[in-house]
């Protein structure tokens, strides 16, 4: 919105008290107004004041932002609310002698500050105040590539405060303002922690999740069905309405992070092969180049992708293995290291969750240790929770092909007439709901079994990052 600030000597103003809803002026007065708002652009006239005086509006918004602001988690000085409390003080005292100011600098400042703090509010809380794909997206460097890697792949909507400009000039301008409250769940509960929190590190961190909670991309929904993986608590939940399956996860370390993203699991691989990734033949499987011995300890085999023939690992060169000519591949079963089950799901990443050969990384309290997939500590009863009409012999059957204990009678005559034997009685699963999962980064939320918001480390800085681009806004 643009702006013709009018080079005009406001003299003369006798009584202009606006606080009890702009009492009755003088002829003078009006004729002070009216010359300042006539040295508006025609767009803007009347946002804040007419030729009669102040607008009640602006009483009301200064009101509601003191109130709001730090329930919101926001500083009331970035919107600069101790500055409008001064300047319409000033207005409806006539104290503009003892400041030393004109009374078209101050009318001129409480205008510009009383529309940059609605225009600022409005669309903040609307789509945040900071844009995370383009922040996020330029933090570390692709592994073994050129550019930036990609660590947040939610669809986001870019904040645009073409709306809280046009609304400025309408009668709803103050419905707008009260409008503009998120409705998350989240965002509610964490409002609600903040009124109760007098820790000032605790309080910043929760703001700091709040604006996570502004981004205008896709959240859960109270009792969605869904997976929500929150890297930071480095912890799973499976939500089916009142029901909550709760898991620890191991995620990407610092250097390989798991990327946040929202899709839907597809389909459950029962002993899966692993195709092993490019960026982690380059940085560890290369360097064996050669050495027989390390690809029978682990299993690898060494396919070409043309012939599909697979190669004797002591005549392959590193250099043979960087063309991109071959691919390597882990034997699924025992000993894999996506364990016996993967949950797989779309992405651009090629992330999944997956079970882990090495059970006893849950037992640790930091668990950033994969390439970026995330293993999870129950995968049988994630299996079971995306698949409910699953009947008691198929969930044996699964148990069995994972190599653990059937439960029936009927699973267990199975396995002692094949004792011995490697069991795969089931290799795939389609999970026809296709339910959503969601990978989320918070510090502080409230935990979908209790409700209770819980705080956890920043194990990958972003709250830092955060802290960074728009800690001017968020409460001291």
């Amino acid at each position: 919105m643009k702006r013709r600030w009018g080079v005009v000597l406001l003299s003369g103003l006798l009584v202009a008290s606006c606080g009890d809803g702009n009492r009755q002026l003088s002829e003078a007065d009006k004729s002070a107004f009216g010359t300042y708002v006539d040295s508006l652009d025609s767009d803007v006239q009347g946002t804040w004041f007419t030729r009669m005086g102040m607008v009640d509006e602006a009483d009301s918004m200064l009101i509601y932002l003191r109130r709001e602001l730090p329930q919101n988690g926001l500083d009331t000085t970035a919107f600069f609310v101790p500055q409008i409390a001064e300047d319409m003080a000033i207005v409806k005292t006539l104290a503009f002698d003892s400041i030393g100011q004109s009374i078209n600098e101050v009318l001129k400042r409480l205008d510009d500050h009383l529309t940059q703090a609605y225009v600022s509010y409005t669309t903040g809380l609307r789509y945040g105040f900071m844009q995370p794909d383009k922040v996020l997206n330029r933090l570390d460097n692709k592994v073994g590539g050129e550019g930036f890697a990609r660590l947040f792949d939610y669809e986001v909507k870019t904040a645009d405060d073409t709306e809280a400009q046009q609304k400025l000039a309408t009668g709803e301008r103050m419905a707008y303002l009260k409008a503009s409250q998120t409705d998350n769940y989240v965002y509610q509960a964490l409002k609600n922690q903040l009124a109760k929190t007098t820790d000032k590190l605790e309080r910043r961190k929760i703001a700091i999740n709040m604006e996570r909670c502004r981004w205008q991309m896709k959240h859960p929904e109270r009792l969605e069905k869904c997976v929500l993986v929150n890297i930071a608590a480095q912890h799973l939940w499976a939500v089916g309405g009142d029901s909550v399956l709760d898991m620890k996860i191991c995620c990407g370390a610092f250097a390989t992070k798991t990327p946040l993203l929202h899709s839907a699991i597809s389909h459950i691989q029962v002993n899966p092969e692993w195709v092993i990734p490019f960026n982690i033949i380059k940085t560890d499987v290369a360097h064996h180049s050669g050495d027989s011995a390390y690809f029978a300890r682990n299993k690898y085999s060494i396919v070409e992708r043309e012939s599909n023939d697979t190669l004797n690992a002591a005549n392959v060169s590193k250099e043979r293995l960087l063309s991109g000519n071959v691919r390597v591949v882990q034997k699924g079963g025992a000993g894999n290291s996506l364990g016996r089950i993967v949950f797989r799901f779309p992405n651009n990443f090629s992330v999944y969750l997956h079970d882990t050969n090495n059970r006893g990384a849950f037992q640790r309290d930091k668990r950033t240790l994969s390439h970026g997939c995330v293993r999870i500590q129950k995968p049988f009863d994630m299996a079971c929770f995306l698949l409910p009409e699953l009947d008691e012999w198929t969930k044996d059957k699964l148990r069995l092909s994972m190599d653990l204990r059937p439960e029936t009678e009927q699973g267990r005559t199975y396995l002692s007439a094949h004792a011995g034997e490697p069991i795969r009685l089931v290799k795939y699963l389609d999970v026809s709901s296709k339910v959503p999962v969601y990978i989320v980064y918070y510090t502080a939320y409230p935990n979908p079994a209790t409700g209770k918001v819980e705080l956890w480390p920043d194990i990958y800085k972003y709250d830092e990052v955060i802290e960074k681009e728009i800690g001017t806004f968020l409460i001291k």
